[in-house]
């Protein structure tokens, strides 16, 4: 173990959003951690294929000036397992996100169990861009937030690459650094079921929240504090 991955005391958080969204949500989590002392980094992703993704996520880890949490949503969690292995990274946090191993895309996990039926994933489009169904985005994204939330959440979403759901990751930073993990009890776009099978395959100390998919905004002090528990190594 290098020093960065027994570090106890990380002053540094790296967000990285998932697909269907942005980094703006995490403001919540953002202004509670940064009044606790916490220098916090959000990625915006490009969202154009997981090399693309992990690569913005790089050059934002390698501006930290000292061990790192690296924190994914969703579909950033393919992003942190991949990215995760940066010599800065220390411990990891999944929040309502895939946990990928290596050789396993995205879709494989997402395949082994149905979706439920306010999930609004649409098959990808002429351009090969996935977005999410207008009519589905408050049941199945943020069923727990005001519509009008839901709303402007769906207008200003980040339609993502279909190709990155199928590229297979080549790291899985998990299998050498702590993680820590938070299923969404309500969550219908990713199962909760398939949560709680990659977190406990990749040994992570779980914290259930009942919530939906954005369990960052709807419990945003509960996510703060798993990502702080995460910095005490706790």
């Amino acid at each position: 173990m290098t020093n960065a991955q027994t570090a106890t005391n990380i002053k540094n958080i790296v967000i990285v959003h998932g697909a269907f969204a942005d980094g703006s949500g995490w403001q919540s989590v953002y202004e509670m951690l940064t009044k606790h002392g916490y220098q916090v980094t959000i990625v915006q992703n490009p969202l154009s294929s997981l090399n693309d993704d992990v690569a913005a996520t790089n050059r934002i880890l390698d501006k930290q000036d000292g061990p790192v949490v690296l924190v994914g949503h969703s579909w950033g969690g393919s992003v942190i397992s991949q990215a995760g292995v940066h010599p800065k990274v220390a411990a990891l946090v999944y929040v309502a996100a895939f946990v990928p191993d290596v050789n396993e895309t995205t879709f494989d996990l997402i395949k082994t169990a149905p979706p439920a039926p306010e999930n609004g994933i649409l098959p990808p489009d002429e351009k090969g861009f996935v977005y999410y169904d207008k009519q589905k985005f408050h049941a199945g994204f943020a069923a727990d937030l005001p519509k009008e939330k839901a709303d402007f959440m769906y207008a200003s979403q980040g339609p993502i690459a279909a190709q990155s759901f199928v590229t297979p990751l080549t790291q899985a930073a998990w299998k050498t650094k702590p993680s820590f993990a938070i299923v969404a009890s309500e969550d219908k776009s990713i199962n909760p079921d398939i949560e709680r099978f990659m977190y406990k395959r990749a040994g992570a100390k779980v914290t259930e929240l009942h919530g939906s998919h954005a369990i960052y905004i709807s419990k945003a002090k509960e996510v703060a504090e798993v990502i702080e528990g995460a910095a005490k190594g706790k």
